[in-house]
């Protein structure tokens, strides 16, 4: 195999995975390499994709071409729509996948990829070369070339895992982890932090009383994570939900001195929407017991996730806790639940296509960033792949905003944000959720993925025949229907009759009255379900869009307001101390993300904006 590459994808988790298939679709020479071949995709936590906002990121990453929901929709063991009970701005669906599928339907997608080479290999070290290549070499003594190389670590630099008083020098699983990477990196001029998360145990299906708990079926009517996939399968497996006791928290408060995060065995920083059951005993004192479920691996195993149970406590006290647990009394435990602890940097050293701001041609994906979730992997990763290409190729920079996506939402977070403990999408982080919906994805990003390239034919042909369709029903709801012949609907519905004519639009305002309903009538005729849908909620909440979409117009006059790299913060009179010290190490590209900064203040941005005022014409 050639040494030389136009791009090099360190980690083949699921940042790696898309930012390897965008590089390599998009006509670059791509190296992945993973420490081990086993580790592509892997699901190395909870067997699911989706959930709350971390839906939406799944939707977008398949709007703009890349593989992470066509993957899920392949693997699927059932689907749900989280949020169901609150508004269509944040319904959010969940897909729990196969493990075992998953791993295997993505590494076969990356090794039948034209232009990308799947290499097993630890990277140990990265240099920027004389002619401003990088050099990448591994544990084995292999060096490799390329103009730029996306760093996809996950969990594994340096990484050690956590049960009670074992500590093991691995990564999640039992992998081994990455010795060296963290070394290079520091050289290279990046801040490092120390982070930590876990994983509950694994337990055998036909040692829980399945009596106990309440069993969650697929939802028969969901639709697919991908918008070119037809139709998913019916339900395979079911969820259990079951709650822990006071028991449970009886056992916990006595063995507390026991649990590696407060004895001082772990000195990274944990998240805190994802504690361990001890944590949440700790920090939740007030409450007797805490929702747990129960999620199947695989269809080849009969190993169960023991959901919102993840622990770092000594495998003595695990059986303890987990045969507290109401339907696991006699539960048997496959693997034990352990905390990880590794490095990552601090991504306010990056910019908002991801690329290092001291070190062009050097792009990070994923939880190296100091994210935590798949779907914020990948997420990052589509985005670093696309622009470690448009780098290559001396293309204008790929730039997601917070307007249009959730992935503009995460990657303005993360590099402008200094976050001190892993960063999780929700959905209460997009300001424009209502814009932001899971069901209108294609439309708010699939011209961007047929712009870049990585969309298809296919797909977009589909994408131009909802837009069609959406744009033939716009065009009928000012059409007045008679009382004549909305009335029966209207009685049926239990919706009062004005006696007066009505639009189209004016009907299905109706609070009772469905865009299948306005079909019925003989309007919208053609109309698949996606584009019903869509003509719906946008009649329904048009005036709440619309003071979006106003919100949107007046933050965009500061995004559109550039600051120069160049300027000294120092020397501008009347910012506090602590605007002038994040602002010089953030470096914000306009008034936008400067606003964002914790530690500038509205008054250090109108004192921005009187000094670009008065300094910018004469430059």
């Amino acid at each position: 195999m050639n040494k030389n590459f136009d791009v090099i994808v360190i980690g083949a988790g699921h940042a790696g995975c898309e930012a390897a298939l965008a590089s390599a679709r998009l006509g670059c020479n791509t190296l992945l390499l993973a420490t081990n071949l086993d580790t592509v995709a892997f699901l190395a936590c909870n067997p699911s994709i989706g959930g709350t906002a971390k839906g939406q990121i799944v939707k977008e990453i398949d709007a703009l071409g890349g593989e992470m929901a066509i993957n899920a929709d392949k693997s699927l063991l059932q689907m749900r729509m989280l949020n169901r009970g609150k508004g269509p701005a944040v319904y959010s669906p969940r897909a729990q996948v196969d493990k075992n599928a998953y791993h295997i339907n993505m590494k076969r997608t990356v090794e039948n990829t034209p232009n990308l080479h799947l290499r097993q290999g630890e990277a140990t070290d990265v240099q920027l070369g004389k002619e401003g290549d990088f050099t990448v070499k591994t544990a084995v003594d292999l060096v490799y070339t390329a103009k730029a190389v996306v760093f996809c670590c996950g969990v594994y630099l340096n990484s050690r895992t956590l049960v009670g008083e074992c500590i093991r020098d691995s990564g999640p699983n039992g992998f081994a982890n990455a010795k060296y990477l963290t070394q290079s990196l520091v050289k290279l001029g990046f801040n490092v932090k120390r982070f930590k998360t876990g994983t509950p145990a694994r337990v055998r299906l036909d040692s829980i009383d399945l009596n106990k708990t309440a069993e969650q079926l697929g939802e028969e009517d969901s639709t697919p994570f991908s918008y070119i996939t037809d139709s998913i399968p019916a339900a395979k497996r079911s969820c259990y939900l079951t709650y822990s006791t006071r028991e449970t928290k009886r056992i916990i408060l006595e063995n507390k001195e026991l649990a590696p995060i407060y004895n001082g065995s772990i000195n990274g920083v944990g998240p805190r929407y994802c504690p361990s059951i001890e944590d949440k005993v700790i920090r939740f004192a007030d409450k007797e017991r805490h929702q747990i479920f129960l999620e199947p691996e695989s269809e080849d195993t009969c190993e169960f996730y023991v959901q919102g149970a993840s622990s770092s406590m000594p495998a003595s006290v695990q059986e303890q806790i987990y045969h507290s647990i109401e339907g696991l009394e006699n539960v048997e435990i496959m693997r034990d639940a352990y905390a990880i602890e590794y490095d990552c940097i601090d991504a306010t050293q990056l910019d908002n296509t991801l690329m290092a701001k001291h070190l062009p041609g050097l792009f990070f994906a994923g939880q190296i960033n100091g994210t935590s979730g798949y779907e914020e992997a990948a997420g990052q990763g589509i985005v670093a792949g696309i622009n470690a290409e448009r780098y290559v190729h001396g293309k204008t920079p790929f730039i997601l905003r917070r307007d249009n996506s959730y992935i503009g939402v995460l990657i303005d977070d993360i590099t402008t944000k200094e976050n001190e403990e892993p960063y999780r999408m929700m959905t209460s982080r997009a300001e424009h959720r209502l814009i932001l919906r899971q069901d209108n994805a294609d439309l708010r990003l699939t011209e961007s993925g047929r712009q870049i390239g990585l969309v298809s034919d296919a797909r977009y042909a589909k994408y131009l025949c909802k837009k069609q369709q959406i744009e033939q029903c716009e065009k009928q709801l000012n059409t007045v229907v008679s009382p004549k012949a909305y009335g029966p609907l209207f009685e049926k519905k239990n919706e009062p009759i004005s006696g007066a004519g009505l639009t189209v639009d004016e009907i299905l305002r109706r609070t009772n009255i469905t865009a299948a309903d306005v079909q019925s009538l003989g309007f919208f005729v053609g109309a698949d379900k996606d584009a019903l849908y869509q003509i719906e909620l946008n009649c329904k909440y048009r005036g709440y869009i619309e003071k979006e979409r106003e919100a949107i117009a007046q933050a965009n006059k500061l995004e559109n307001k550039p600051l120069p790299q160049d300027i000294d913060y120092s020397k501008i009179d009347g910012l506090r101390i602590e605007a002038r010290q994040k602002l010089d190490k953030i470096r914000p590209k306009n008034l936008g993300q400067a606003g964002r900064i914790l530690g500038v203040s509205p008054a250090d941005i109108q004192i921005l904006i009187v000094y670009l005022a008065q300094n910018i014409h004469n430059r």
